[in-house]
């Protein structure tokens, strides 16, 4: 017992007695001191602040991707290159597609230079596309001539014509090696043409370098002369391969007037 009247608890053997230090610390065990909380809160701010950071420079940087994409020259348009191009200049598509140099690439309206384009005569598809970082690439398909036809006196010359009754050219010569269409007018939008010009397309090779000239007087009754001077009857476009064996046979016959319009009952007279 001591002087306070307070009992101590014997001692455990082995183990010292607590110090004034320690039963203070104890005390205080369970209690956080304003250090302590600081000290817990500042990583907290630190990555509160490091969140708003991240965020702002994510933010700038999409500002600063969409301004060099839509408004900055760096990645402008500084070349225009034309493929597929052969007897109509590239220097004339160029000016036809009339791109805009060094505008944005993004910005370009490639459908509008390629229709741009495709209004020239001599020009039958347009593809155009954007070759990164600078280039607009700009593929062609020249139209090919199936056939021509000469305006006559008074006229204005010798007109090249498709596959699909366009008039794309015109020349000052007859050209060698293409028959001559014998219509009162000739247009794309004329089915008389369209089929004439569509019946030349389609017949075999070594028989088209044999005709000199192609008429119709409906879309039906397409036929042509040959070189031997022979006038073959060739109705409509259908059955091409099938006319096309019925002649080569019936030419081994004499006459003039070849008729395959019906093949399965071919006339000779």
């Amino acid at each position: 017992m001591t002087q306070t009247g307070e009992r101590r608890r014997p001692a455990e053997p082995g183990r010292r007695p607590p110090t004034e230090r320690a039963r203070r610390v104890k005390a205080r065990r369970g209690k956080r001191s304003g250090y302590d909380r600081r000290r817990t809160t500042r990583p907290a701010r630190h990555k509160e602040m490091r969140r708003r950071w991240v965020a702002l420079l994510s933010v700038l940087t999409v500002v600063a991707l969409v301004y060099l994409l839509w408004f900055s020259s760096m990645l402008g348009v500084r070349q225009v290159d034309v493929v597929g191009a052969s007897s109509v200049p590239a220097e004339q598509i160029r000016a036809a597609a009339a791109v805009p140099d060094q505008k944005p690439m993004l910005r370009l309206d490639t459908d509008d230079i390629r229709d741009q384009v495709a209004q020239m005569p001599g020009i039958a598809t347009v593809d155009v596309s954007r070759s990164w970082p600078s280039t607009i690439e700009i593929t062609v398909t020249e139209r090919a001539a199936i056939a021509f036809f000469d305006s006559g006196p008074g006229g204005d010359g010798i007109h090249l014509v498709d596959g699909g009754g366009v008039v794309f050219k015109t020349v000052k010569e007859r050209p060698a090696g293409l028959p001559e269409l014998k219509l009162p007018s000739v247009s794309a939008d004329d089915p008389v043409t369209r089929a004439v010009t569509g019946v030349l397309g389609v017949i075999p090779q070594q028989l088209l370098k044999q005709v000199t000239t192609a008429t119709a007087k409906t879309p039906g009754s397409v036929e042509f002369a040959l070189a031997d001077g022979k006038t073959v009857r060739w109705g409509t476009s259908a059955d091409t391969e099938r006319k096309a064996k019925v002649l080569a046979a019936l030419l081994t016959r004499e006459g003039k007037v070849y008729d395959v319009s019906a093949p399965d009952l071919p006339t000779v007279s």
